[in-house]
């Protein structure tokens, strides 16, 4: 099997059975397929021919060539993947990965919003003309959901229950039913009544955000809007479409919320993935304390 089969196989693989998300699948095709450059230049090998001694040496040249720990850790698990699937296949017989282990990185924890800041963010969008509701309206269901970006944008306007105060989001064939604050609830209805109307370019399309031109809001133009709204506020934390969300979970739990709880809002398959905001929420008091102790 030539290494271009290989990967169009890997990645209907992860498409349809894995059901991996789009950023996921890029990136270990991606990974692959560097790796089969690599065999064909250094080694003279193929995907499916490469052993043990060939990966090992492929993974210290990518340290080499100064990749993080962070990325070369992601490598192997793409490649462990990887060679998984072709044992499955029966394309080889053995996986030539048991020797790759990835360094131990140090859990970055994320950056927050106090809830000052958040105040500030989602004041700005002025309810003045069709984008600024639209825009309200945005901030307000992120921050109100702790919901990721690519769930934003793939909502559809019967996602949205304002009677029940809930919206449903569907991602990797489970779905979550999050509640809504008030505020978040009236601007929905804002939005969904008097602005989402005028903006749509067909009367059959169902998105709940639109650009522009009337079509699906897009996750690149979504970081342009929130990344203006950091300007125009004047937040000198670095704000990513990501930060309402880790703020979302961070604030719930600051105020009494339990893990398994935030856990089921987020969407998180392992509850380790929940536990970050604990430390969170740990370092802040501990800075705090360090700040305002008279003896500290």
């Amino acid at each position: 099997m030539t290494d271009q089969e290989c990967l169009e196989q890997f990645e209907t693989y992860l498409a349809n059975v894995k059901k991996s998300s789009a950023n996921t699948l890029a990136s270990y095709v991606r990974d692959v397929r560097q790796l089969s450059d690599y065999l064909s230049t250094h080694k003279g090998d193929t995907l499916d021919t490469a052993g043990e001694n060939a990966l090992g040496e492929y993974v210290a040249w990518l340290k080499n060539s100064g990749k993080s720990v962070a990325t070369v850790s992601r490598c192997i698990a793409s490649l462990k993947c990887f060679y998984s699937f072709l044992v499955t296949e029966g394309v080889i017989d053995f996986t030539p990965t048991g020797q790759l282990v990835p360094e131990k990185t140090t859990q970055k924890l994320p950056q927050i919003l106090s809830s000052k800041e958040v105040e500030l963010l989602l004041e700005q969008p002025e309810c003045t003309d069709m984008k600024g509701y639209r825009d309200h309206a945005m901030l307000e269901l992120l921050y109100a959901t702790g919901i990721r970006v690519s769930e934003l944008i793939s909502l559809n306007v019967t996602d949205i229950n304002l009677s029940a105060g809930v919206i449903r989001c569907a991602s990797k064939e489970k779905v979550r039913i999050i509640p809504l604050y008030p505020k978040a609830i009236r601007a929905l209805s804002e939005y969904i009544e008097f602005i989402r109307p005028q903006m749509i370019g067909s009367p059959e399309e169902q998105s709940l955000f639109v650009n522009v031109s009337g079509d699906r809001m897009s996750r690149q133009g979504f970081w342009k809007i929130i990344k203006s709204y950091q300007n125009k506020a004047k937040i000198e934390k670095t704000i990513t479409p990501h930060t309402l969300r880790h703020s979302f979970a961070a604030h719930l739990l600051e105020n009494g919320a339990d893990l398994r709880s935030i856990q089921e809002m987020l969407g998180h398959a392992d509850i380790s993935s929940t536990q970050v905001y604990s430390q969170l929420v740990k370092k802040q008091l501990k800075d705090v304390y360090n700040k305002a102790h008279p003896r500290a």
